[in-house]
C-alpha cells in the first residue's frame, strides 16, 4: 500500500519537474536570447541560414501580433481637406496666371498701339522737318537775292547822289528854269527837275523797302531754324519713347513665350468669347434686316391696296359717268377717253408709295452715310488708342494669328460710347457679362460692344455724337470699346470710315 502511494507521488513529482523544464525551454532568459543572437550573427553562413530558417519557422506564428493600427477617421478627413486646399490653391494660381497672361496680352496690344502711334508721330515730325528745311533753304536764297538787290539799289542811289553833287549848280531850281532860252526849254527843264526828284525819292524808298524785307526774311529764317531745332528735339524724344516701348514690348513677349500653354488657353478663350459675340451680332443683324424687310413689304402692301382702291373708285366713277351718258355718242367717246387714264392713275397712285414707308428718312441717311466715308466721329469720347485692328493680323513679337471683325479702342477713365451717325437703336443685348448696342442707319449698321451701362432704349431715334452708354474697363482697368461697322451682313473696316 505504501509502495503504491510512493509511486503515485513520484510520478506527480516527475510531472511537475517536466513542466518546469518545459517552461524553462519555452521562455528563455533575455540574456540567453541576446547571446544566441550574437552567436547567430558570428556563425558561418551555412549555419546562419539553417538557424535563420529555424528561427523563422519558430517566429512565424508571432507575426500577426505586429499589425499596423487602423487609420483614424479624423486623420483621413484632415488629409482630404489638405488635398482640397492644395487643389484650390493650384486652381487659384492657374486662374491668376491666366489672368496675368490676359493682362500681359492686353498690355501688349496697348504697347503695340503706342509703338504705332510713336512711329506715326515720328513720320509726321520728319515730314514737318523736311518742310521746315525746305523753307529755310528758300529763305536763305531769298536773303541772298534781297542782299544783292539792296546792294544794287544802294549803288544806284549813291550814283544819283554823286551826280547831284557834281551838278550842284543846277540844284538851284529857279536859276535853272530862268536860264532857259525859251518857254519850251523851260517846260522841259521843269519836267526834268520833277522827274529827277521823283526818281531820287523812289530810289530811297526802294532801299528802305528792301532793307525791311531783308530784315523780315531774316526774322522768319530764325523762327524756322528754332522750329527746326524744336522738331529735332521732339523727334529725338519720340525715338527714345519708341525705344523704351519696344524694350517693354520685348519683355512682355518674352514673359508670354515662357507661358506658352497658358497663352494658348487665354487666346482660345478669347476666340470663343469673340465668336460668341459675333454670333449674337450676326443674329441681331439678320433680325434687324428681316424686320426692315417686313416693314418695307407692309408699306408696299398698303401702298398697293391704296392704289387699287383709288383705281376701283376711279373705275366706278367712270362706269357711272358712262351709264349716265350712254345715250349720246359724243358723250360715250368722252367716257372712253376718261376710262383710258385708269392705268396711268394706277401708276400715279403707286408712285407715292415711299411716303408710307416708316424708314424713308433712313434711306436718305443711307445716301449721306456713304458720302461721309472717312469723316465720321470716333465712337468713343476723349483720347484713344486703336489697340486691335480690323481683319486678320499677327500680333507683333508673337507667333499668334488673330482675326477681328472690328476694332478695339482703348480710352481714358470715364469714356463713353457715342453714336457715329443719325439712326435708330435696333437692338440692345448682353454677351460675356457686358451690354452691347446696335444702331441701324438704313442699310448700314454700327455696333458698340463691351458697355458697362446703356443710356438708350430699343427703337429710340439717336443722333450723331449722342452718348449710348459707359464703356466697361478691361483687365488693366482701362475702358475698352469694341466697335463694328456693317453694310447689311457684310463687315466693313471702321478705320476707313472714321476720321482720325
Amino acid at each position: 500500500m505504501l509502495s503504491f502511494q510512493f509511486s503515485i507521488l513520484n510520478s506527480q513529482f516527475l510531472r511537475i519537474l517536466t513542466l518546469l523544464l518545459a517552461l524553462t525551454v519555452t521562455v528563455p532568459d533575455s540574456t540567453v536570447m541576446a547571446q544566441k543572437r550574437r552567436t547567430t550573427t558570428t556563425a558561418k553562413p551555412q549555419n546562419n541560414k539553417k538557424k535563420q530558417s529555424g528561427k523563422t519557422a519558430k517566429q512565424q506564428p508571432k507575426k500577426p501580433a505586429a499589425k499596423t493600427p487602423a487609420p483614424n477617421v479624423n486623420s483621413l478627413r484632415n488629409q482630404r481637406d489638405a488635398l482640397q486646399k492644395k487643389i484650390k490653391q493650384s486652381e487659384a494660381q492657374l486662374t491668376q496666371t491666366r489672368k496675368d497672361v490676359k493682362t500681359q496680352l492686353s498690355n501688349l496690344a496697348v504697347i503695340n498701339a503706342q509703338i504705332d502711334q510713336h512711329r506715326r508721330n515720328i513720320g509726321t515730325i520728319q515730314l514737318r522737318i523736311d518742310t521746315v528745311t525746305g523753307n529755310i533753304g528758300k529763305l536763305e536764297n531769298d536773303i541772298t537775292l534781297l542782299t544783292a538787290q539792296l546792294k544794287d539799289r544802294k549803288q544806284k542811289y549813291s550814283r544819283s547822289m554823286l551826280y547831284l553833287y557834281q551838278n550842284r549848280k543846277t540844284s538851284n531850281k529857279m536859276l535853272f528854269l530862268l536860264s532857259a532860252t525859251d518857254f519850251t526849254q523851260m517846260a522841259r527843264r521843269y519836267r526834268y527837275i520833277k522827274e529827277y526828284s521823283n526818281y531820287q525819292r523812289v530810289q530811297g524808298e526802294l532801299v528802305k523797302r528792301k532793307q525791311n524785307e531783308l530784315e523780315a526774311t531774316r526774322v522768319r529764317l530764325n523762327a524756322e531754324r528754332e522750329q527746326h531745332a524744336a522738331l529735332l528735339r521732339k523727334e529725338q524724344d519720340e525715338n527714345r519713347q519708341l525705344t523704351a516701348k519696344q524694350t517693354e514690348q520685348q519683355t512682355t513677349v518674352n514673359n508670354l513665350q515662357k507661358q506658352q500653354r497658358n497663352l494658348q488657353t487665354v487666346i482660345a478663350n478669347d476666340r470663343k468669347e469673340m465668336a460668341s459675340l459675333n454670333s449674337k451680332i450676326d443674329y441681331y443683324v439678320k433680325l434687324a434686316i428681316e424686320q426692315e424687310r417686313k416693314r418695307r413689304e407692309e408699306a408696299e402692301r398698303k401702298a398697293r391696296e391704296a392704289a387699287e382702291r383709288k383705281a376701283r373708285e376711279a373705275a366706278a366713277a367712270a362706269e357711272r359717268k358712262k351709264q349716265q351718258n350712254a345715250a349720246a355718242t359724243t358723250t360715250s367717246g368722252k367716257t372712253a377717253t376718261a376710262a383710258k387714264p385708269t392705268a396711268p392713275a394706277k401708276e400715279k397712285a403707286a408712285e407715292p408709295a415711299p411716303r408710307f414707308q416708316p424708314n424713308d428718312k433712313d434711306y436718305k441717311l443711307t445716301s449721306d452715310f456713304a458720302s461721309n466715308k472717312g469723316r465720321f466721329p470716333m465712337p468713343i469720347t476723349g483720347s484713344y488708342l486703336i489697340s486691335t485692328h480690323y481683319g486678320s493680323y499677327t500680333m507683333s513679337g508673337m507667333n499668334v494669328r488673330l482675326d477681328s471683325k472690328g476694332i478695339n479702342l482703348t480710352g481714358q477713365p470715364g469714356a463713353q460710347a457715342r453714336c457715329i451717325f443719325d439712326g435708330e437703336v435696333a437692338a440692345i443685348f448682353s454677351a460675356g457679362g457686358y451690354k452691347n448696342v446696335m444702331v441701324r442707319h438704313g442699310s448700314y449698321i454700327s455696333i458698340y460692344c463691351n458697355l458697362r451701362s446703356v443710356s438708350v432704349s430699343q427703337g429710340q431715334r439717336v443722333s450723331a455724337r449722342q452718348t449710348l452708354g459707359a464703356v466697361a474697363a478691361d483687365v488693366n482697368g482701362k475702358p475698352n470699346l469694341h466697335f463694328q461697322l456693317r453694310k447689311e451682313t457684310a463687315t466693313l473696316n471702321p478705320e476707313q470710315w472714321l476720321a482720325r
